[in-house]
């Protein structure tokens, strides 16, 4: 990487080591992302930072939202460095083609002896529509409902009993129900051979009739102020240099609310025609490191002598985890 920042900036001691690069470029190159335009998303401008609960450590996404740069432990580099040569191997089995996230690079920097390791990620949800709902689904109904603390935020993340209590349900075509069911089989398949549990189903939801409402009111208000600016001599011409993984779409026609490219917003998926909502839904499974080691086993057997053998717990088997994961969402559809 040769674009880290303006060295003036940086510290006196400061290395930055990148990992497996050539398995990484070649991760990228399958996932259609060219090396400039990852450079550039990743690098050009400062990265947002997440404020999320839920994740320890420092959660990063990139200026233009196509990227996401998560804080991992050293313990889960070496995880990585398990997983990565079978993981590359399914993503090249699979074409691509993929419900799992999108690995796409991982980082070692250090400052002043201190070490901080991440991991880059596509992002699963869009670059640029709004997601209005979101739930953490792993097939459980056992202590799975948000907190209060949880609802009250502006983007709740709502869990399996909340799924369940709002009678939501995902209105997508046959095919495109049966395209990700394909992905979501072949995907579970592997992380079962991989001793792999505890993941579960980002699932954001993007209602396009609130959008364009929104869209309308932002419209409205911002009226003048769009007119000083198309008066303004000033205003830079449209640059003709790398725009990153989303940069190219800006050539094309402007899209509205409910509207996405696929090669860019890789998971989404559109609701059909004639739902009883305008959606788009983004779908991926996330938490996929956790492998079923002593920890999960002395954890299952407490929560069995607890709750007794025949009533439900949530930490199971790798193969009961994939096999009650996979019934639960088969049954999200409409």
């Amino acid at each position: 990487m040769t674009r880290c920042g303006n060295r003036e900036n940086l510290p006196g001691q400061f290395k930055f080591k990148e990992y497996c690069p050539q398995v990484f470029r070649n991760l990228r190159e399958r996932f259609g992302i060219e090396d400039q335009d990852y450079q550039v998303s990743l690098t050009r401008s400062s990265p947002l930072r997440e404020e999320d609960g839920k994740y320890i450590g420092l959660r990063l996404t990139s200026y233009d939202r196509t990227l996401v740069v998560k804080e991992i432990s050293s313990e889960e580099v070496e995880e990585m460095h398990s997983f990565l040569p079978e993981y590359h191997q399914h993503i090249v089995t699979s074409h691509g083609s993929t419900l799992l996230p999108q690995f796409l690079a991982m980082y070692r920097v250090t400052v002043e002896s201190e070490d901080t390791y991440l991991l880059v990620m596509r992002n699963m949800l869009s670059h640029r529509l709004p997601v209005h709902r979101k739930y953490d689904l792993k097939g459980s109904l056992l202590t799975r409902e948000a907190s209060f603390k949880e609802k009250v935020k502006e983007l709740p993340t709502y869990k399996d009993t909340d799924f369940l209590n709002n009678m939501q349900k995902i209105y997508v075509s046959d095919e495109e129900k049966e395209k990700v069911m394909n992905k979501l089989s072949r995907d579970i398949e592997f992380l079962v051979c991989m001793r792999i549990m505890d993941y579960s189903l980002l699932l954001g939801i993007h209602d396009a009739e609130r959008a364009e409402r929104d869209e309308d009111e932002d419209v409205e208000s911002s009226g003048e102020e769009e007119e000083e600016d198309e008066n303004d001599p000033a205003a830079p011409p449209c640059s003709t240099s790398p725009e990153g993984i989303a940069g190219y779409m800006s050539s094309f026609k402007t899209m509205g609310p409910g509207e996405f490219n696929p090669y860019v917003d890789m998971y989404a998926v559109q609701s059909a025609v004639g739902a009883p909502r305008r959606e788009v839904y983004f779908m991926g499974l996330i938490d996929v490191l956790t492998q079923y080691d002593t920890k999960k086993k002395a954890a299952h057997a407490a929560r069995a002598v607890k709750h007794g053998a025949g009533a439900e717990i949530t930490t199971v088997h790798p193969e009961q985890y994939a096999k009650r994961f996979k019934e639960f969402i088969a049954k999200i559809f409409a």
